[in-house]
């Protein structure tokens, strides 16, 4: 059978209430990073929704992060293609934020902590598979969905797991929030690299024998300036010394000091270029020795051909369904970072509305069938590309 977008659209603006339900129980069930007992009852959710819709879920051990979640439809699955559905259960607001700041229905909106970034996403997800299930409806490749603990924190854990999925799978979505308020869809995405510089000088009073020290803090200070000196706006290149520490005393000369640094790029191209000047950094005082450490933890999502073809699939399937869906570039990353590195990736599938990180953190009410039924249509669109 094929999918009819009207009645998908249709079907789950029936199911509206049900979903703003939802999204309010998984919003008032708090789950930070790196509370493991915390993921516990919103995983349970999941599975209460998706073992009814035929999928057997399956756990990845983290005991450090929270299990994640793999689920896959039962039944033959011998030579069927696979495509994956990507989120994160985690969220970055702490225990007793949503005391504070429960799920609230304000107009159109709703609010509360998590609910943008990302768990009206996940019930999006949720309910696009439930869709298909009521209409009878078979997509080309089985949908394969993992959710992990750890994505707001890097995905430590999860990233080799994810990988994994996505070698092996034809395209990859990814229901992080849309972009701004037209709900614009991500097909690229910043590369993210770590670093610390560490200056190491020699202590000594600084009214008694100045003479006699190295101050770090000094070094760190001639470093700050080489770093600001690789931003490189037109490119897309922001590199950000964050946080400085150092020193002891104010009558002490700094024997120590660290800068900690937050790099981001849109090419692989530059990443290997900032990379190598940031570890080819040498000292301006011979006397203070420097020590370099850290990387690029996640890889750009570049604007390739392959993610611009989901895109367009994408905006062909929302003109069916009354949507304008233009494509964006972003500065923040996700696990679509991973996947497209292996598989056509589109991103930013999960709620229209704002606030990610911020106490005004909300999901556009109106919007979540719209959105759901794209991810649908989306899981009924040909292999390759094809609309």
């Amino acid at each position: 059978m094929t999918a009819d977008s009207t009645a998908v659209l249709a079907h789950l603006r029936g199911m509206s209430g049900e979903m703003v339900d939802l999204l309010s129980r998984l919003v008032d069930i708090e789950s930070p990073s790196g509370e493991p007992p915390r993921q516990v009852p919103v995983r349970a959710v999941l599975v209460d929704e998706l073992e009814p819709l035929g999928y057997a879920v399956e756990l990845v051990d983290a005991p450090e992060y929270g299990d994640h979640l793999v689920a896959r439809p039962t039944g033959p699955a011998e030579d069927r293609p696979s495509q994956l559905l990507i989120g994160h259960m985690d969220t970055v607001w702490p225990l007793g934020t949503a005391v504070d700041r429960p799920a609230t229905v304000d107009g159109a909106n709703l609010t509360g902590p998590g609910s943008f970034d990302m768990k009206a996403g996940l019930v999006q997800m949720l309910y696009a598979l439930r869709s298909l299930r009521d209409l009878g409806l078979e997509p080309p490749a089985d949908p394969v969905v993992f959710v992990n603990t750890d994505e707001e924190i890097g995905s430590p854990h999860s990233r080799r797991h994810l990988e994994l999925l996505a070698a092996g799978a034809s395209r990859a979505f990814v229901l992080e929030g849309s972009y701004g308020a037209a709900g614009s869809l991500k097909v690229g995405r910043k590369g993210v690299g770590r670093y610390v510089i560490r200056a190491f000088g020699t202590a000594a009073h600084a009214g008694l024998e100045p003479g006699e020290g190295a101050s770090a803090v000094l070094e760190i200070s001639h470093q700050i300036q080489k770093l600001f000196e690789l931003n490189d706006v037109e490119r897309g290149v922001t590199v950000n010394v964050g946080t400085v520490d150092g020193g002891m005393r104010p009558n002490v000369i700094a024997a120590e000091a660290s800068a900690h640094i937050d790099v981001r790029v849109f090419t692989a191209e530059d990443g290997e270029r900032v990379d190598a000047a940031i570890r080819a950094l040498e000292s301006v005082n011979d006397d203070v020795r420097l020590e370099v450490e850290g990387n690029f933890d996640r890889p750009p999502m570049e604007r390739n051909p392959a993610n611009e073809d989901l895109w367009r699939q994408a905006s062909s399937i929302g003109e069916e369904l009354g949507l304008d869906l233009d494509a964006a570039v972003v500065g923040g990353a996700s696990d679509g970072n991973l996947t497209s590195q292996f598989v056509p990736t589109l991103d930013g599938l999960g709620a229209v509305g704002g606030g990610a990180h911020r106490v005004d953190e909300h999901v556009a009410i109106e919007s979540m069938p719209e959105r759901a039924a794209l991810v649908a249509l989306l899981l009924m669109a040909p292999l390759g590309g094809g609309i």
